[in-house]
C-alpha cells in the first residue's frame, strides 16, 4: 500500500524545488484564503521539523493527541522519513500527496496534513469529525405499514445501511467526485449482476460529466442528468426510503447516493412508479390493488374534476340532471363571477393555505390548514364569492392530489390544474379534451434516462403491468420487470413450499 501511494505522490511530483517549510505554509495560507482556524503546529525532531496542518474544529482532537501527536514523539530518536511516519500511524485511511489542491481539499474535508521538511510529499490523515443526525423516520413518504427507516446526510451511514439491507456480494457502490469548486462524493448503486449495463453507463457518463461548482443536494443532481428539464415532470424517483431504495435495486434499476444528502436517486422510472409505495408489496395483494387503483382515480378526479364544472356550468347545461339543476342555480345565483374565474380563485386560495401550511412550525401550520381552510370556505359562500357545490368539488380534488406518495409528482398534478381549467373556461369539453391529449402527447416523448416514461403502456409489456397499474400475489413476481432490461430477469423459482407434506419426508 505505502509503496503503490508513494509511486503515485512521486510520479506527480512537483518539479520544483523542495519547499522549505516557510514556503508551503505561505502556498497553504494562501489556498485557503488565510483562513482564522488554520493551525499550524510544529513537532521538533533531531533531524528534521514536522509540520501539522489541520482547521480547528474540523477535527477530533483526542484522535490528533492519540494517533498523531504520540507516535510521532516515539520517533525522536530513529531516523525520520515519510515511510517510517506512514507506518508508525494507527490510522484507516492515510494518503501520499505533494499536491497543493490535493491537500488543501483534504484539510477542508477534515483531514490532518503532515510536512516533513526535506521530503518529497506529505501524509493527509483523517481524523475528522463525522458531524450526522441520527437514523430516524422518514419526514417526506409516510407509512403506515413497513420499516420507518429513513436515509440521513452522512453518505458514508447511507451506503452501510444499503449493504445491511442488501447483503449481496455482487452490490457494487461506485464513487464519484462531483463539483469544481466543492467537491462532492456521489455514490452509484447496482447489482452488478441484475442491472443493464447501458442503464449503469448513462448515469456514470451523464454524472461524471458534470462541470459545475458543487452540487448542494441529491435533487439538484437529479436535475442536472435527467432528459428534460423543462417539463414539469419528474424523471427520476428520490426517495428518504432505505427500503423502497434497495427494492428498486432488486428490479435492476439504478440508485444514487449523494454526500451531506439524506435523498436518494433511482432510475429509470416510469410515470408509474411515483404512485405506488412499498405499503403496496407489504399488505396483500388484494388490498395493494385496491390501494393502487384508488389512487389512480383519485388522481384523475383532482385532475379533471374542477375542470368538468367549469366546463358543465359555461357550456354543457344540458348534462346536469333536473333535480340537481334547481340546487345548483340557487347556489350560483349571488355569484358575480364567471365559473372559470371562480374556479381559479378558489384553487389559488387552497394553494396559499397549502404552502403556507407547510412552512410554518408544525403545529400552527396544521392549526392553519384545518382552520384556514373552513373559515375562508364559509366566508367566500356567505360573501357571494363561490358556490357551495365548487368549495365540496375543490376539496375533493385537494384530497385527491394528496393521495399521491411522490411529493413531486403530486406537486406537477396541482399545477396542471390550473391550465386545464383556463382551457374548460375557453372551450369547454373540447378544451379539457385538448388539453389533456397534449399533456399525454408530451408524456409518450418524455424518456427517463434514455428508457420510455409510460412504460409498461407504451411500449406494451403485459408482464410489468403488475408492477405498475396493479398488485398481483407475490408468487406471480418471478420475473424482474423486462422495462429495466435486467442481466438476470428470474427472482425466484416455483417453490411448492405451501404444499403440506407429512412430518416424516
Amino acid at each position: 500500500m505505502f509503496k503503490e501511494s508513494f509511486k503515485k505522490a512521486e510520479k506527480n511530483r512537483k518539479k520544483a524545488h523542495r519547499l522549505t517549510k516557510e514556503e508551503f505554509k505561505a502556498d497553504i495560507q494562501s489556498a485557503l484564503s488565510n483562513s482564522s482556524d488554520l493551525l499550524f503546529r510544529d513537532i521538533f525532531h533531531h533531524e528534521k521539523t514536522i509540520l501539522l496542518v489541520y482547521l480547528e474544529n474540523s477535527i477530533k482532537e483526542d484522535a490528533l493527541s492519540e494517533d498523531i501527536i504520540k507516535p510521532l514523539n516515539l520517533l525522536y530518536n530513529e531516523a525520520l522519513s515519510v515511510k517510517n511516519i506512514y507506518q508508525s500511524l494507527n490510522i484507516g485511511k492515510l494518503l501520499l500527496t505533494n499536491q497543493l489542491e490535493e491537500i488543501s481539499q483534504g484539510i477542508i474535508n477534515g483531514y490532518l496534513y503532515i510536512f516533513i521538511e526535506g521530503e518529497d510529499c506529505g501524509i493527509l490523515a483523517d481524523i475528522g469529525k463525522k458531524e450526522s443526525r441520527g437514523l430516524e423516520k422518514a419526514e417526506t413518504e409516510s407509512l403506515v405499514y413497513g420499516p420507518k427507516i429513513s436515509f440521513t446526510e452522512s453518505i458514508a451511514t447511507n451506503v452501510n445501511i444499503v449493504r445491511n439491507y442488501l447483503s449481496d456480494e455482487k452490490l457494487a457502490v461506485e464513487e464519484i467526485m462531483v463539483g469544481n469548486r466543492l467537491k462532492r462524493k456521489v455514490s452509484l448503486v447496482y447489482i452488478s449482476d441484475v442491472a443493464d449495463e447501458e442503464n449503469v453507463s448513462t448515469f456514470r457518463q451523464r454524472i461524471t460529466d458534470l462541470d459545475i461548482d458543487s452540487i448542494i443536494d441529491a435533487s439538484v443532481l437529479a436535475q442536472l442528468i435527467e432528459d428534460n428539464s423543462i417539463t414539469l415532470f419528474p424523471q427520476l424517483m428520490s426517495t428518504e426510503l432505505p427500503d423502497r431504495f434497495c427494492m428498486s435495486l432488486l428490479y435492476g434499476k439504478v440508485g444514487v447516493l449523494v454526500d451531506r444528502s439524506p435523498i436518494s436517486l433511482i432510475g429509470p422510472t416510469s410515470f408509474y412508479s411515483f404512485f405506488e409505495t412499498t405499503e403496496d408489496v407489504y399488505v396483500r395483494w388484494n388490498i395493494g390493488t385496491f390501494l393502487r387503483i384508488l389512487r389512480f382515480i383519485s388522481i384523475l378526479l383532482s385532475i379533471l374534476l374542477t375542470p368538468a364544472y367549469v366546463a358543465v356550468l359555461t357550456y354543457h347545461y344540458e348534462v346536469i340532471p333536473s333535480a340537481l339543476l334547481t340546487s345548483l342555480g340557487e347556489s350560483r345565483s349571488n355569484v358575480p363571477f364567471p365559473p372559470v374565474f371562480e374556479a381559479l380563485l378558489l384553487e389559488f386560495i387552497i394553494e396559499l393555505l397549502r404552502e403556507a401550511g407547510a412552512r410554518l412550525p408544525t403545529k400552527v401550520g396544521q392549526t392553519m390548514g384545518i382552520v384556514g381552510g373552513i373559515v375562508i370556505g364559509q366566508a367566500a359562500v356567505q360573501a357571494g364569492f363561490t358556490s357551495n357545490i365548487l368549495i365540496i368539488i375543490i376539496a375533493i380534488s385537494a384530497l385527491g392530489s394528496f393521495t399521491t406518495p411522490s411529493y413531486l409528482m403530486g406537486s406537477t398534478l396541482r399545477i396542471l390544474r390550473f391550465p386545464i381549467i383556463f382551457a374548460a373556461g375557453l372551450y369547454g369539453g373540447i378544451g379539457i379534451m385538448f388539453a389533456f391529449c397534449l399533456i399525454l402527447i408530451h408524456l409518450l416523448r418524455q424518456t427517463s434516462m434514455g428508457r420510455p416514461y409510460l412504460t409498461p403502456l407504451f411500449p406494451l409489456r403485459l408482464n410489468d403491468l403488475k408492477y405498475s397499474l396493479i398488485r398481483a400475489p407475490i408468487s406471480f413476481y418471478r420475473n424482474r420487470p423486462e422495462s429495466n432490461m435486467p442481466k438476470d430477469h428470474i427472482r425466484f423459482f416455483k417453490s411448492d413450499g405451501r404444499k403440506k407434506n407429512d412430518l416424516d419426508e
